[in-house]
């Protein structure tokens, strides 16, 4: 890479050129570090109330933003569909009661909330990816009537009730297929990073007055669709789950090839995997086969909700972490789920060392985001953890291709440097990977891509490295600047030497 400007390039010796294309900055850190947005859980992220004015909301939003580029968290997973409901503009579900207290009606005055956190995540250099709930039909706590639109209403052949829940059946194939119109509205028309799925397929078991577990009222399905597929009653519940899954992961490819698919399934894929491990068999109760979705490469990443300490041996945090990391056949990402609402911010912190120690490209999803932000000793905890910016892993069974090399300028005062860069391709940046040499010690800076110079005000760094990166952190070839002092020779004009 030829680090000087254009006017004096062709005067410098070959041996000199050599020694500025040989300065190179370190490798940055990759590690995902990311947080659901909640809209549904006993204490939501957001919006705080039902019923705020639209400012307000988008108030809320903005600050909750800026807390996790704060915490040098580089992903946030927004929750978009929690019930059959949408906190977008859908053409096939109502809006969320969560935003205006009335389901099926809009923000006033109007604005979108996805697209709204999708603009305001991207300005900071986040990623944002869509959590969708696939098969529930409505949340026990709403307490607006549903909207005409809401399947409950238009197609109640579809919805069962299960103690105080109300489901979509998997086991219908029309429940199945609005599920996955719903996802590729949202993939074809917003600028999402991903879609992800958190731990919720067939319902977690309930029991009745007698300590019964109730069965999942499927037997209308079952008689049409299961009896004649020459399955069990169990697995013909699990291939419905796995169809999805893998019909998903498909069509999200096919639509938009750089979109992931991520899915963060209960913890524990079945009791005795590994043989220490105790707790409910999520292949057997919820009919979820996580440990089949990642072996088959349907899913980008799974983030496996670890909610237990390294110290309880039935649950252990790196022995469960360790064991999904060895069912990753096809080598895609496999994070660890964090419950920041359980554990004091030691556990936490040790969590994300665990991590780190047990495998080169690391991860973890923080449930949730106002947990860690309402807590002081908490959020400074992550906040050392995550001292040093770091990018998102890349994934390269996705694309490999790297961005555009960028245009570096750089003008120099006496003490003081001002840094341009240009993106010479046509597609956007995401983030730029920014990294300055001073008095020889090397520092890391990820901008997002909508940034375009930077100043230094009391020294001129020794060297200057800019990298593009893309939505999947893929980067560019270095643009590398380093001040060149020169005195022209008798022989030769404008030859410039490197500073020590």
């Amino acid at each position: 890479m030829y680090l000087v400007l254009a006017t004096i390039l062709v005067f410098l010796p070959a041996s000199l050129l050599a020694a500025v294309e040989s300065i190179s900055a370190p490798p940055p850190l990759r590690e995902f570090r990311a947080t659901w947005i909640t809209e549904v859980a006993v204490n939501p992220d957001w919006p705080s109330q039902q019923g705020l004015p639209a400012s307000q909301q988008k108030a809320e939003l903005i600050a909750l933003l800026d807390h996790a580029q704060q915490l040098h968290l580089n992903a946030v997973i927004f929750q978009v569909r929690p019930a059959c409901d949408a906190f977008y503009s859908s053409p096939i579900e109502p809006w969320s009661d969560r935003i205006t207290g009335v389901m099926g009606k809009a923000p006033e005055p109007f604005y979108d909330p996805l697209a709204f956190a999708i603009a305001e995540a991207h300005r900071r250099g986040l990623q944002l990816h869509a959590w969708f709930n696939p098969f529930r039909a409505a949340h026990p706590s709403t307490k607006s009537p549903p909207a005409p639109n809401h399947v409950t209403r238009t197609h109640p052949e579809l919805v069962r009730h299960y103690a105080d829940q109300v489901w979509l059946d998997p086991g219908e194939p029309a429940a199945q297929a609005r599920t996955l119109a719903v996802i590729l509205d949202v993939v074809k028309r917003y600028d999402v990073d991903g879609i992800v799925f958190d731990d919720y397929f067939y319902p977690y078991p309930q029991k009745d007055w007698a300590n019964h577990e109730i069965n999942f009222p499927d037997d209308a399905s079952w008689k049409k669709y299961g009896e004649a597929s020459g399955l069990t009653r169990e697995d013909w519940r699990r291939n419905n789950v796995n169809q999805l899954v893998q019909k998903i992961s498909q069509e999200i490819k096919a639509a938009k090839p750089q979109v992931q698919f991520g899915i963060s399934p209960f913890g524990i894929w079945r009791p005795q995997n590994p043989a220490q491990i105790k707790g409910l068999d999520a292949y057997a109760k919820i009919y979820a086969d996580a440990r089949l979705w990642l072996a088959s490469g349907w899913v980008d990443f799974l983030a496996p909700q670890l909610y237990w300490p390294a110290s309880e041996r039935e649950h252990s945090f790196p022995v469960l972490f360790n064991w999904w990391r060895a069912q990753n056949l096809k080598g895609r990402h496999v994070y660890a789920g964090l419950d920041d609402t359980k554990f004091p911010a030691a556990e936490i912190a040790q969590q994300i060392q665990t991590v780190r120690t047990q495998t080169s490209v690391s991860g973890e999803i923080h449930y949730h985001l106002r947990t860690v932000t309402a807590n002081p000793a908490l959020a400074a905890a992550v906040r050392a953890q995550y001292a040093e910016p770091a990018l998102v892993p890349a994934s390269p069974w996705i694309l490999a291709l790297p961005p555009v090399k960028p245009k570096l300028t750089v003008d120099t005062g006496s003490r003081s440097a001002h840094i341009r860069w240009e993106n010479l391709a046509a597609d956007p940046v995401r983030n730029w990977l920014f990294q300055a040499c001073v008095s020889g010690k090397w520092t890391t800076q990820i901008f997002p891509g909508g940034q375009a110079d930077y100043y230094f005000n009391t020294a001129i760094p020794d060297a200057v490295s800019l990298r593009a990166v893309d939505r999947l952190g893929n980067l560019s070839e270095s643009a590398v600047w380093t001040p060149l002092r020169y005195s022209p020779p008798a022989t030769t004009r404008g030859a410039e030497r490197i500073k020590n």
